[in-house]
């Protein structure tokens, strides 16, 4: 059965210096990584420096570095001055968003996310392997010549100092069946969202094999990175509590992350079978009826996609994980004390161990 990681997401809200200073305590405990997401809050970057500063051990991952709001070059070397301050700790996660986001926030046109993908891999890379970066793709044109719009005085360059690593390793955040596909042909990690472990080859199956049938074996193997949320309890009040929050959540996407026919955490529940689920969350929630929709979140999905209960079943549920070919479960945990954060995550890592 795949090894599996521990680790845990920062939330880009609340108190940033007080989670910093705690974070010691979730490491002792044997959390492997941290990941810190940036959607259109602060960037994640600088905070990842700040943790790379205050921990010894923990993977430091992005969690998501939108594609389009920083160059290929710039990605390299934001991820090569990450991994320099950490002494080889850093995990670059990059995904494309959403053109809410990415035309809204950022003010760049949201196009061929596949491709943009696939050529910010391959410009990373030879930008880590120190090559003088040339590279003529679809979307990106290094040098920029003149025929490209440039000036026609732009040069060859490659990366001034050493990286720790001339390949870090790269996530790619994806759901949609050809973003699975590239994540498993040229990637070290996927990150999928709403993630059923029972039902990964229905929804990843054929392109996670497509993909891997293209994979260098330099690769290694493909990981799996995925998100739950975590409380181990006996509490039924508390457990009906934070199951009331994932489904909250996940009504959130499923029903408002996109338009009606644009919305690829509908689509990816879809592909789970829940097809006319789908459809009402989504009619719910644009119609502004949110508690609605997340009432209509199917209870076996939020179940499933979180380690929230009593001990025996939460080993179940990490069981069920490590089945699917999860290699990095990024726990949330929910309970109400940093004291009980920090035993929910010793009792996973006693099942991941």
């Amino acid at each position: 059965m795949t090894s599996i990681k521990l680790g845990m997401p920062i939330n880009y809200a609340g108190d940033f210096r007080e989670t910093i200073a705690n974070l010691a305590d979730f490491e002792g405990v044997g959390v492997g990584r941290i990941a810190v997401p940036e959607a259109y809050s602060f960037d994640a970057v600088s905070q990842l420096g700040y943790i790379a500063a205050k921990t010894e051990k923990m993977e430091l991952q992005t969690a998501i570095l939108p594609m389009y709001s920083r160059t290929p070059t710039n990605l390299a070397m934001t991820a090569a001055g990450l991994d320099y301050i950490s002494g080889g700790r850093a995990i670059l996660g990059i995904g494309a968003s959403g053109p809410q986001v990415i035309e809204g926030f950022h003010g760049v046109k949201y196009d061929f996310p596949l491709g943009r993908a696939r050529e910010n891999a391959e410009i990373c890379r030879k930008v880590w392997r120190r090559e003088k970066v040339e590279f003529a793709g679809k979307h990106y044109t290094l040098p920029l010549d003149e025929e490209h719009g440039g000036s026609g005085l732009g040069k060859s360059l490659k990366i001034i100092n050493h990286p720790v690593r001339e390949r870090i390793p790269m996530l790619l955040a994806a759901i949609g069946p050809k973003n699975v596909e590239l994540a498993a042909e040229l990637f070290e990690e996927f990150q999928p969202f709403l993630f059923h472990p029972e039902y990964v080859d229905a929804a990843f199956g054929e392109s996670l094999a497509a993909g891997k049938a293209k994979r260098d074996p330099a690769l290694g193997e493909l990981g799996i990175v995925v998100q739950a949320a975590a409380l181990v309890t006996e509490d039924q009040t508390a457990i009906d509590n934070a199951l009331a929050g994932v489904r909250h959540h996940a009504a959130l996407y499923i029903g408002g992350m996109g338009a009606r026919g644009k919305n690829f955490y509908n689509s990816l529940v879809v592909r789970y079978g829940y097809a006319d689920e789908a459809k009402l969350i989504q009619d719910l929630y644009l119609d502004g009826k949110k508690a609605e929709a997340a009432a209509a979140v199917p209870d076996d999905l939020v179940r499933a996609m979180s380690l929230i209960g009593p001990k025996s079943y939460v080993a179940e549920r990490v069981a069920a994980f490590k089945g699917a070919g999860t290699t990095v479960v990024l726990a949330s945990p929910i309970a109400g004390t940093h004291a009980e954060r920090v035993d929910t995550m010793a009792t996973l890592q006693e099942y991941f161990d």
